[in-house]
């Protein structure tokens, strides 16, 4: 059964998303979504091999595998770059970087002489990153590697739209607004819909306007170049501006303004690809729901009143539209424009026989007409609304853009400076750790820590660290040192921990308050004792016993978007200012 999804749907989703921000009496209504940028994936990347089926021989770091006769034959081949129970982390890809192991397939230790089976692969390095996969196994590792998180609020979301500037070198000609676009009837510039048509631009002055005209007349179907930018403050001889609609000198381009766009806004959505909607009040307020802006002349026809300006009322289910047509000496149009906008109309016609044409706006004297007159003008329909109604749906905007920004160690260390990350996405609607209440702080830790003393020496970013207690090992994975202030002996140790990393037989245990066990850097080499009398605040954790836990309920809420990228390094003195544009 044909069917469609259609842009209105995705233009409706759109707006839920940002509505959602704010709906609902608090952050306890579960009419309101709680919705979280975050960061995280700090360790670099890696192809990734699943392994199962090992031999009593592991492998080893730094030597090659391989799938084939020999390494020198190989079907496929890389360097381990760290070994994990099921898995190991590969470079060096070969005999190319598309080179893929067969699930099944026996790889060989080059050195070791190792044995095991292949399972999922993923290629990636740190300027390839792995596409995100959307399953409920992915979703776990992205909490795993979590590192921080913000709130999302309606300040920091928008619906943009693609940014078209005034330029003439690389947009020379602009489509129009018109309700029927499709396969069959293809806009100036070639597109089969508003969604991708070409027809709002900003200015210089973050002026935004949508085109109602481009000069489309029965010899050019295709419309004509543009040649003044529209402003609403005009340039003198560049055309006028009157009641939200400018009008370039030859009328051959008519443009409808909807808003300019504020300093603020400038700064935090507007992007090379795209500009944020500005709701302007004024604007919306003094739209007029069925009012029409443009007639076209599709047939200049013949047998009219020569050398006339004739006035006809627009024929539908509105009232109040009139045309102005001017016609040559052998009776054809040569121009038609509209002389009242008139209201209610969501179809309109021009009759071009004897008792509809006039010689008078007031269409009160009859023009004669002979039987055989002809011609066509094809009224265009505006949205619903009016043009300026809502600019979301005139401008067919199906895309949020979120603007953060990380200001240092946002939320008193929340988000720490000494480490890079590498992946970024949206959350909707976490829980706070261990409770079944929505988590609503601006900013939210999702690492473990644990205070240390007796250090010597600093711990590395990324090294894995390890405890040992009763015959059972911890591990983690550094996210971030953090001296205490005047101290070079005692501070906070953040990590994560992984089922994909940090199994001790095939389980991931947590680290213990006890100072008679110490945390050991496999890197660095240095140890550190466990506060185990520490119950304080810091780095926007809580700790009790020297230990502290991340302030996000592991796997809660839904990740709705998500982002791998290359990595981005922080620092103590760097703001990032990141753009995340969803589509819906």
């Amino acid at each position: 059964m044909p069917a469609i999804i259609s842009e209105k749907f995705r233009i409706f989703n759109a707006k839920q998303f940002l509505e959602s921000l704010s709906e609902g009496s608090g952050d306890a209504d579960t009419n309101r979504s709680r919705m979280y940028f975050f960061v995280g994936r700090p360790q670099g990347w890696k192809a990734y091999l699943e392994i199962y089926g090992v031999s009593a021989t592991n492998f080893s770091v730094g030597e090659s595998v391989y799938v084939g006769a020999s390494l020198g034959a190989a079907t496929f081949s890389g360097v381990v770059a760290e070994v994990y129970p099921n898995s190991l982390l590969l470079t060096g890809i070969g005999p190319t970087v598309g080179a893929t192991p067969a699930a099944g397939s026996t790889l060989t230790g080059n050195t070791s002489t190792a044995t095991a089976k292949t399972g999922v692969y993923r290629y990636a390095t740190e300027d390839v990153p792995t596409a995100p996969i959307d399953n409920q196994e992915e979703k776990y590792e992205i909490y795993d590697d979590l590192i921080a998180l913000k709130r999302i609020t309606s300040s920091y979301a928008r619906h943009v739209v693609r940014r078209y500037n005034w330029d003439l070198s690389a947009n020379p000609k602009f489509d129009m607004w018109r309700p029927d676009y499709s396969s069959q009837k293809l806009s100036a510039t070639g597109e089969s819909s508003m969604a991708t048509a070409k027809y709002a631009v900003m200015n210089d002055q973050y002026e935004v306007f949508v085109c109602l005209f481009n000069g489309t007349n029965p010899s050019n179907l295709s419309g004509q170049n543009a040649t003044y930018p529209p402003r609403t403050v005009p340039v003198s001889g560049e055309g006028t501006y009157s009641s939200g609609i400018y009008t370039e000198p030859s009328g051959t381009y008519i443009w409808k303004y909807m808003y300019t766009i504020p300093t603020d806004d400038v700064i935090k959505f507007l992007s090379t690809d795209f500009m944020p909607i500005v709701l302007n009040g004024t604007v919306q307020s003094g739209a007029v729901a069925g009012a029409i802006s443009v007639a076209l002349l599709k047939d200049a026809g013949s047998g009219l009143p020569t050398s006339s300006t004739l006035y006809a009322a627009i024929q539908g289910d509105g009232t109040g539209g009139k045309v102005q047509i001017t016609t040559n000496g052998g009776g054809q149009i040569t121009a038609v424009s509209i002389n009242a906008a008139g209201s209610g109309y969501t179809y309109g016609n021009v009759i071009l026989k004897n008792g509809y044409l006039y010689t008078n706006a007031g269409l009160s004297s009859l023009a004669t007409v002979g039987g055989s007159a002809r011609g066509e003008i094809e009224i265009i329909i505006p949205p619903q609304g009016g043009h300026g109604a809502d600019p979301v749906l005139e401008m067919n905007s199906k895309r949020v853009m979120t603007n953060i920004r990380l200001t240092y160690a946002e939320g008193s260390g929340d988000f720490p400076v000494d480490n890079d990350f590498r992946r970024i996405g949206i959350i909707q609607d976490p829980l706070q750790f261990g409770s079944s209440s929505f988590l609503t702080a601006d900013n939210a830790s999702g690492v473990y820590s644990v205070k240390l003393t007796s250090v010597s020496g600093n711990f590395v970013a990324d090294e894995i660290i390890t405890q040992s207690n009763s015959g059972l090992i911890s591990k983690g994975r550094v996210v971030s040192w953090t001296l205490d202030t005047g101290s070079t002996t005692a501070g906070v140790l953040k990590y994560y921990q992984s089922p994909n990393e940090h199994t001790d037989n095939g389980v991931v245990r947590a680290f213990v308050s006890t100072a008679a066990n110490p945390i050991t850097g496999a890197t660095s080499g240095r140890t550190g004792t466990v506060d185990t009398a520490y119950n304080a605040t810091a780095l926007g954790v809580t700790f009790a016993s020297g230990l502290a836990s991340p302030e996000i309920a592991n796997n809660s809420g839904e990740v709705i978007y998500v982002e791998n990228r290359r990595l981005i390094t922080r620092a103590a003195d760097q703001i990032e200012d990141i753009k995340l544009v969803i589509e819906f």
